[in-house]
């Protein structure tokens, strides 16, 4: 009787273990990626992938809009543009501000309660270049915890600078349209070295929501947004 016992419980155990081997080996095939990520520019990431299958649903023959640009081709405007718009601690934190994350939470709870669908992000920059090369649009604490992890990774192995730099490639600024280089040639028909100021504050504004701002770029919030960018800015110091 005890054997007839002991045999489900050990499948189970067996069980248990080929999963969190599968986990674990997930994790590295994962870390070798950011460290790939480290020295290479991606061709594709998740988000690029999840675009072109959507814009090829409607036309066979759509392409993405992307260029990889180097760091020193993005001009400096745009750099602390995003910084300011997006992750104003970006130069001290490790990757994650948790305090962040909870007044979000907490911003998001009252506009559901009051039936608004205004939401607010907590993410850091290195955590949406995560979410950006290896996620989805999904929202489930299972992928929050994978990007959380990843973030991590990339903080750990990436400076400062190659996180922004990867950022600013890889964020998708409209339709199609994904890095700084698109970017800038498909709203102002610049290269993204030539972007002046108030261009730059534009284009960071926009990060939140591209394809609505991609078709609604005279937006009065968008143009306050750029504003209130524009202005903070000049205290942003950059990698």
């Amino acid at each position: 009787m005890r054997r007839l016992l002991a045999h489900p419980w050990k499948l189970a155990g067996l069980a248990i273990l080929a999963v969190a081997a599968g986990v674990l080996l997930y994790q590295i095939a994962l870390f070798l990626m950011v460290l790939w990520y480290s020295v290479v520019p991606p061709r594709m990431t998740t988000f690029m992938s999840a675009e072109q299958g959507q814009l090829r649903s409607a036309d066979s023959d759509a392409e993405l809009r992307y260029q990889w640009v180097p760091y020193d081709k993005i001009n400096a405007n745009l750099k602390r543009a995003v910084i300011a718009s997006e992750d104003s601690n970006f130069m001290n934190h490790s990757g994650v501000e948790w305090d962040a994350i909870r007044k979000a939470w907490e911003y998001n709870r009252r506009q559901s309660e009051k039936g608004s669908g205004r939401r607010r992000g907590g993410s850091t920059i290195s955590q949406q270049l995560a979410k950006n090369l290896f996620l989805s649009e999904s929202r489930s604490y299972l992928r929050k915890g994978q990007e959380l992890i990843l973030t991590y990774m990339i903080e750990t192995v990436m400076s400062k600078e190659r996180i922004l730099e990867l950022y600013l490639n890889v964020a998708q600024w409209g339709q199609g349209v994904f890095g700084a280089q698109a970017a800038s040639r498909h709203y102002f028909k610049v290269d993204a070295a030539q972007l002046s100021a108030m261009q730059a504050a534009r284009l960071a504004g926009m990060l939140p929501n591209p394809a609505y701002y991609d078709k609604n770029r005279n937006s009065p919030y968008l143009q306050s947004r750029t504003r209130t960018i524009s202005q903070r800015m000049r205290q942003v110091v950059i990698p």
